[in-house]
């Protein structure tokens, strides 16, 4: 498995928070089973209070595992996947 850090943005008039129907279907998509249905772990994921940024952490087997995870998101704003390392693995290797 694969680490991954995940950005999605939206615009607050896109937000899904405020979709009745949207919201719901968000949070289930996010759950521990629906995750590990697409083999995908999520590590941590957080919003930005107001700034209508989602971050999470993933491990997937590869980029596009995590695309595929991602697209529902796609469908309301940005959504940017960047490879990842723990920090030990960093200072292993000598560079980030």
């Amino acid at each position: 498995m694969s680490l991954f850090v995940v950005q999605h943005k939206h615009s607050p008039e896109n937000c899904p928070a405020r979709d009745k129907q949207m919201a719901p279907m968000l949070l289930k998509h996010l759950s521990k089973e629906n995750a590990d249905q697409a083999g995908i772990k999520i590590l941590s994921e957080a919003v930005i209070d107001g700034g209508h940024s989602l971050h999470l952490t993933l491990e997937g087997a590869d980029k596009e595992s995590v695309n595929r995870f991602m697209q529902l998101f796609a469908q309301v704003g940005s959504v940017e996947i960047y490879p990842a390392s723990k920090c030990e693995t960093v200072v292993d290797r000598g560079s980030c």
